[in-house]
């Protein structure tokens, strides 16, 4: 993390995205540019104003690879373009040159990023940090319609080259280097439960049985924004776009309506996954569009999954280095723990009748 924040310091943003925009259409003058980033993730985001067009953000990018950068971001504008109504506007497109995704690649002196323009999207109404019982229902029967549209267009999409298989493999390859973790202890238990995620996607045939559709993981309610009446209105955050399982957006969900509510300070544990609260809220989306028993076998591992792949393999390059720092920590002191004592997922079999 120390060599990737110093490389990024030595970056001149705005210079590159200055360079980004010439490429794209050098006929119209960049006025000014703003960094609107949420400063919590590595990635940033800057807003461009001009002085004859409207203006775009800019989302800049020197974490893993191009290809898989570009992949997700070309299967994303797919999904933008095939999402049937009411969600036909949610998400926010990506600019396109000459009927192909436009992605800038900047490369010089052993520095590599990349840069994707978006246009604006109309914002609505944010969450409040607390739901009530009837606003937790609604988002339960919504989430489900907006998974039934993602399914419905999922084989219109391209395939993505990842899964949550090969993010696995490759952490386990991470840690056999030497130097990926603080101690032994450390090794013995990431390679204990990255072992325990493949025989238990292997119990429930997740590579077989499961549904693969578009999902966006990170459901935090400052990514999108909704109606009055609690419909999905628009998003704009793809940091954790993959295709899996629909039961990878659970646990976010869990987040949004848990008892505790949205938090400034934050961190993953478990529990939330085990609320009434979430009940009330998985119980409304199984009525729109029912689960299978695997599948809900299959919501521990998808936190399992989340703490492996996005807090202990790629956090530091997610996270600014005080929240990767604490959420590895806590990831050993207490999630990892947690998934054998704190949570029960025969309560979430019994509440759907499963």
């Amino acid at each position: 993390m120390e060599v990737n924040e110093k490389k990024m310091q030595q970056l001149d943003y705005f210079q590159v995205i200055r360079l980004a925009w010439a490429e794209f259409d050098d006929r119209h003058e960049i006025k000014a540019i703003y960094d609107v980033s949420a400063h919590v993730s590595t990635n940033q985001v800057y807003k461009i104003s001009f002085y004859d067009r409207q203006p775009v953000f800019a989302k800049f990018s020197d974490y893993g690879k191009f290809e898989n950068f570009r992949e997700d971001h070309v299967i994303i504008n797919n999904l933008a373009n095939n999402l049937e109504s009411p969600y036909e506007t949610f998400l926010a497109r990506s600019l396109v040159k000459k009927n192909e995704l436009f992605i800038y690649r900047y490369h010089e002196k052993g520095h590599c990023a990349w840069v994707v323009f978006y246009n604006p999207i109309q914002i609505k109404y944010k969450l409040p940090r607390r739901l009530d019982e009837k606003l937790i229902k609604k988002l339960g029967r919504e989430l489900a319609r907006f998974h039934i549209a993602c399914t419905n267009v999922s084989r219109q999409l391209p395939k993505s080259s990842k899964s949550p298989a090969t993010d696995i493999h490759q952490l386990i390859r991470q840690v056999d280097r030497c130097g990926f973790c603080e101690n032994k202890q450390h090794e013995d238990t990431i390679r204990r439960h990255c072992e325990q995620f493949l025989v238990n996607s292997d119990k429930v045939n997740y590579t077989t049985q499961f549904e693969t559709i578009p999902v966006f993981v990170d459901w935090n309610i400052g990514n999108f924004s909704v109606t009055a009446e609690g419909k999905f209105y628009s998003r704009w955050d793809y940091d954790w776009f993959r295709e899996s399982s629909r039961v990878m957006d659970f646990y976010f969900f869990s987040r949004v309506v848990s008892d505790v509510g949205d938090r400034t300070v934050f961190s993953y544990l478990i529990d939330t996954l085990m609320e009434d609260r979430f009940v009330m809220f998985l119980k409304e989306y199984h009525r729109i569009f029912p689960l299978t028993e695997p599948e809900v076998r299959f919501i521990r591992e998808a936190y399992r999954f989340f703490i492996l792949n996005y807090v202990i393999k790629d956090g530091q390059h997610f996270f600014r280095q005080n929240y990767s720092q604490k959420l590895q920590k806590e990831a050993h002191d207490i999630y990892f723990p947690a998934i054998d004592t704190n949570y029960q997922e025969e309560k979430l079999l019994r509440a759907l009748k499963l």
